[in-house]
């Protein structure tokens, strides 16, 4: 496709220029040249030839005999041309890149269509356009692993030839409608994303805040700019008051629920720091989620476990609604320990584990202790190849590098056990996996990322009954009497649980309210980078 003058490209999309162009090439494919056997193999030689580096483009129209999807004669081409250049214009409404240069280089290229090949070309490029919006609004722009290398996670692979088949035998608009996410989290993040954009255009929550502490029986200036502030941010009704009063201290409460803060009523650093967030950085938030969002497979699972790690929760949800939450600890904030993001299928948990110790941690952590006191972390068993248990004392471990350590290292089943007196396993290459933990103070502090890797999880017991309920008449008692044995045991989940370990800094909650958090691992630092690259633009920015 030749290259437009840069006014056309640049200029920003308007409905009244869809509306305009459509009604000047209403009689686009009427207008096409005689479609005599020379003309339709012009027409073939046109399409093979543009498409030939886009397989999936090629073996549609391989498939369906060259006829022409969107040049085709009449209202069906019409309106499946007015459908895809609406689509494009109204993409960045999904927190895509804007389409509208494109849409109208197309139409421009529509205008100026002459010849049989002209028609040819055009069609290829369509279709080209309609699979990049169509694959970008159902599977997401970014791969995330090339964003960040915790963000492991594995986007759907679709069928971009079924696009164009399931467009030609569809109406139009359904089937476009039909490209986004199907779920009530990526409709409510979207009209999340509309309120922020009407707030952005209309100037936003007004002054910042003075970030110092401020808690119940202060007044002054700073504790009327807080007021102000929550009141604009719908957390409070408008008064006269002046002072922190307990209307105050409860908006206080509500905003620190919603940000996933600690709930004291106590204007802290932490919260005023939250509570002067631009609309602008939520609405970031709020893209960057609608985009992994459409990174998740649509089929979640009737039941399924979804740990949320910037929110520190994991759920266990059955049918869209949520019957069990629990605090959960996840991975430290340094470079070998975050947690990863994936999915998989929880098969079984053992009771009683042991901790077979990563041997990461053996060589970064164990093996200095050791070389300084052969005693060194004794609640560890050290055992050869043969898994025979190792005399520390006729061991000289100064020999050994982290490359030559010829043991591994086993903490047997107890209270103090790393893993506690469960672990839920879905086997998985990054060794991770959902556990019980003995350092149950943990669960106490706002921020709760001090694990290797792995989930720790508040109420593992209450966890397993969840899980249990399905397969047993009285979960509880199963559990204890394995429990009580002190031994090692598997026991299989009858039914696969499929288990979604996401980030999400911004989600809506159960109560149909925008909630958001912390970017812990400044992973949506990253993604938003990545989204303006390709494209993505703010209110105001766009163009």
């Amino acid at each position: 496709m030749r290259a437009l003058p840069r006014h056309i490209v640049s200029k920003p999309w308007k409905a009244t220029v869809l509306a305009a162009g459509l009604a000047g090439f209403a009689a686009f494919a009427e207008a096409a040249p005689e479609t005599s056997g020379t003309a339709v193999t012009g027409f073939k030689q046109a399409v093979a030839e543009a498409a030939w580096d886009n397989s999936a483009v090629a073996a549609f129209y391989r498939g369906n005999g060259y006829a022409p999807l969107w040049t085709e004669a009449g209202e069906a081409g019409a309106a499946r041309r007015r459908a895809l250049l609406a689509a494009l214009g109204n993409a960045h409404l999904h927190g895509l890149p804007d389409q509208s240069g494109r849409a109208a280089q197309l139409l421009e290229q529509m205008r100026l269509a002459r010849s049989v090949r002209d028609y040819g070309m055009v069609e290829a490029e369509m279709s080209r356009a309609f699979i990049d919006y169509a694959t970008g609004l159902q599977t997401g722009i970014l791969e995330p692993s090339a964003i960040d290398s915790g963000m492991v996670r594995k986007r759907q692979t679709p069928d971009r030839t079924a696009y164009l088949a399931g467009f030609r035998d569809s109406k139009p608009e359904s089937y476009l409608r039909s490209l986004a996410p199907a779920t009530a989290q990526y409709a409510a993040l979207m009209k999340a994303k509309l309120r922020l954009e009407a707030l952005v255009q209309s100037g936003g929550w007004g002054p910042a805040v003075p970030v110092r502490k401020m808690e119940p029986g202060d007044s002054g200036d700073h504790v009327i700019a807080l007021r102000d502030r929550l009141i604009a941010m719908g957390f409070l009704t408008r008064s006269a008051a002046r002072d922190y009063d307990a209307a105050l201290e409860n908006a206080v409460r509500r905003f620190q629920d919603a940000h996933g803060l600690e709930t004291d009523g106590v204007a802290g650093k932490g919260t005023v720091t939250e509570i002067n967030r631009t609309p602008e950085q939520r609405l970031k938030s709020v893209i960057v989620a609608m985009e992994r969002e459409r990174w998740l497979t649509p089929d979640r699972g009737e039941r399924h476990i979804l740990v949320n790690q910037t929110d520190f929760t994991a759920k266990i949800v059955d049918q869209g609604a949520v019957t069990f939450e629990t605090r959960s600890v996840i991975g430290k904030n340094v470079h070998d320990r975050r947690s990863p993001e994936f999915s998989d299928l929880m098969e079984h948990m053992i009771i009683n584990p042991s901790w077979h110790v990563p041997r990461s941690i053996i060589t970064k952590e164990y093996l200095p202790q050791l070389q300084q006191n052969p005693h060194a972390q004794r609640q560890l068993e050290i055992t050869d190849s043969r898994g025979r248990r190792v005399n520390r004392d006729a061991v000289d471990f100064s020999q050994f590098t982290a490359k030559t350590f010829p043991f591994a290292m086993r903490q047997p089943p107890s209270t103090r056990n790393a893993l506690g007196l469960v672990k839920f396993m879905f086997p998985n290459k990054h060794n991770i996996y959902l556990h019980d933990t003995p350092q149950k103070h943990l669960f106490a502090r706002e921020v709760r990322a001090y694990s290797h890797g792995c989930i720790r999880l508040a109420q593992p017991f209450e966890f397993a009954y969840a899980l249990l309920a399905k397969q047993t008449e009285n979960p509880k008692d199963f559990f204890h009497r394995i429990l009580n044995t002190g031994k090692e045991t598997k026991v299989d989940l009858d039914v696969k649980v499929p288990v979604h370990i996401i980030y999400r800094t911004a989600f809506v909650g159960e109560k149909g309210q925008p909630e958001y958090r912390r970017d812990i691992y400044g992973r949506d630092a990253k993604v938003w980078d990545a989204l303006e690259a390709a494209g993505v633009a703010l209110p105001g920015v766009q163009g």
